[in-house]
């Protein structure tokens, strides 16, 4: 069936093509999202309706969000910069986006901000990192809410929006949050991931969150540039055989890549072409289906949280309200006791963590001291009985040769790591669990039935949040010259005989290696549980905080009906009836219409 290309304006005039044949399907989820934000209001609800509105505009222009996914320092940030043509999003060595920055089409390169509980205000692009970088505005402390940079990308043109987010496994907890608590949002995704080192079990966990959401899935390998061809073989063969076995599908096509090649302008271009092809294949053959299945995913979402509001201001006007007031003095001290439980939860969980922390720490201290210089010794020895040649050769044997030892040295010793952290983690996970869902059970019988929404029960075979899985893989490196100089002075050692300075570079490789892989056990333990408990806090504050603030508004709204008499109440109890029948209506009519 052919179609016909339309144009619809944002609110600040810029124009999306859409087709006209997906139109009446999205103006009918524009529609019922703007309607569903209208009821929001009537209660009061302004993060529901201002969630409803957000997705009812960019549903109105035919817009969908392709979230860029992956771990700190993976090179995300460089990679949406490279498609779109400019440098423009701040990129560097440390964890830089800091909250999720929204990439969409404009006339001209603009930026603008929203701030929690205000309005969006217009920025230099020049000062945009004061808001999305992690070194001025660490961990979020300037309460951004949005962030929208607006260019002239012919990639964009049709309605595709890029999402730069902040990177998972940073040490900052707070920008992993930020992350997750956007995945809702996203329609398709590029998850990025890199060859040194290979990917890793945390992002292995985050992929999979994603997949459950969304069923478009790129995968980029980016800073491909950084190991050499066989190196690069082998981390996407590694990459594609856990990916599969993680995800339980078929991963067809790994991306090759090197944005900062790209955007450089310098290098084959690997597989550059391959990918925007892919992401234009995307906009064409899936657009529609992207922005229609993010209309129905809020439309649900929406209507959810406006059903539990009615439920809550039903209740409010059917009890007296001396009972309704005992009854948001029982939610507030149920706050505040699962506060200090969660603090003493805290403490506990922390003393676990240092203990499994040190662990790992001694016995990697008692790797090394063992193990160091034995292959020190056996390193001087292979020196002195290679052959000497030109020294640019002669060090790329050595180097070699100094991975190979770092690898028969660490790969049994990290085996025996990933099956003990594991032990360890379960066993911690455990313990935690044991408290937590105590602490859960005890919220479960204070009689509030909101609170029936917590998680009941952790599962220990799974750990507090993510399958307890670690993939310690050796950090790969090749020693080459890094500089034509040093191309130079290694030609001109060889030729003078100094060999000397290749011992001692290898040597120092050699410990490198050995000390970097080693610290990734105690790394990767730490982070699993610094993750899973901060998620588990965050779930049980943001429910007890939402399920609060609900009935507070209802008391509030019940206060001022029945003082105007039984009338008054009637005709409420009325009002949300219908409501209610109306928001289900849309439910029950969205899944065939959209």
């Amino acid at each position: 069936m052919s179609t016909q290309s339309d144009s619809i304006a944002d609110d600040e005039g810029q124009r999306v093509t859409t087709t006209s044949d997906a139109k009446p399907s999205l103006e009918l989820g524009d529609a019922v999202l703007l309607r569903l934000a209208a009821i929001a209001d009537e209660f009061g609800a302004e993060h529901t309706s201002g969630d409803a509105r957000s997705v009812a505009e960019r549903v109105a222009e035919g817009r969908f969000y392709v979230a860029c996914v992956g771990q700190f320092k993976r090179g995300k940030s460089t990679l949406i910069n490279a498609l779109i043509g400019a440098s423009i999003l701040p990129a560097g060595v440390v964890p830089v986006t800091t909250v999720p920055t929204v990439i969409r089409h404009g006339d001209h390169p603009r930026a603008r901000i929203r701030f929690q509980s205000e309005g969006w205000s217009a920025v230099p692009l020049d000062k945009l990192d004061e808001y999305v970088s992690e070194d001025k505005n660490p961990e979020n402390t300037k309460a951004v809410a949005g962030v929208e940079v607006f260019f002239p990308s012919s990639l964009l043109a049709s309605g595709m929006c890029f999402v730069d987010t902040p990177g998972l496994g940073s040490v900052f907890a707070g920008n992993t949050a930020a992350t997750n608590d956007f995945i809702p949002h996203i329609d398709a995704a590029m998850i990025v991931i890199g060859a040194d080192p290979p990917i890793s079990g945390e992002e292995l966990a985050i992929v999979e969150t994603v997949a459950k959401q969304v069923s478009n899935l790129l995968f980029v390998l980016n800073k491909a540039d950084r190991v050499g061809p066989g190196e690069l073989a082998t981390a996407t063969a590694f990459a594609r055989r856990v990916l599969e076995k993680r995800l339980n599908r078929p991963v067809p096509m790994i991306f090759e890549t090197s944005a900062t090649e790209q955007i450089e302008n310098r290098g084959s271009g690997r597989g550059w072409s391959k990918l925007v092809a892919a992401l234009q294949e995307l906009v064409e053959n899936s657009g529609s289906n992207l922005v229609r299945e993010s209309a129905q995913r809020a439309l649900t979402h929406t209507a959810e949280q406006l059903l539990r509001i009615i439920a809550e201001e039903r209740q409010a006007l059917r009890r007296p309200v001396e009972e309704s007031q005992r009854r948001i003095a029982q939610l507030r001290e149920t706050r505040a006791q699962a506060e200090t439980s969660m603090r003493e939860l805290g403490y506990l969980f922390t003393a676990e963590q240092h203990h499994l922390s040190d662990m790992f720490g001694d016995r990697r201290r008692e790797f090394l001291a063992k193990v160091q210089p034995e292959a020190q010794q056996a390193l001087e020895r292979v020196f002195h009985k290679l052959r000497r040649r030109s020294g640019p050769a002669f060090r790329r044997e050595l180097m070699h040769t100094a991975q190979q030892m770092a690898k028969e040295r660490l790969l049994p010793w990290l085996e025996r790591e990933e099956h003990d952290a594991e032990r360890a983690y379960r066993a911690v996970a455990k313990r935690f669990i044991e408290f937590a869902n105590e602490f859960l059970n005890r919220l479960a019988t204070t009689g509030v039935p909101e609170l029936a929404q917590l998680p009941r029960a952790l599962d220990p075979e799974k750990g507090f949040r993510a399958r307890s899985e670690f993939h310690f893989n050796l950090l790969e490196r090749i020693a080459a010259p890094a500089s034509p100089l040093r191309l130079i002075a290694d030609f001109a050692l060889g030729a003078v005989g100094a060999y000397g300075p290749f011992q001692r570079d290898a040597q120092q490789f050699l410990n490198q290696l050995l000390e970097w892989n080693s610290a990734r056990v105690r790394s990767d333990v730490d982070n699993r549980v610094m993750e899973s408990r901060h998620w588990l806090e965050t779930e049980i504050r943001i429910l007890l905080r939402e399920v609060t603030a609900v009935a507070e508004r209802a008391l509030d709204h019940a206060r001022t009906l029945q003082a105007e008499g039984a009338a008054a109440v009637d005709n409420a109890l009325a009002r949300l009836d219908a409501l209610e029948a109306e928001i289900r209506s849309f439910v029950t009519s969205s899944v065939t219409a959209l």
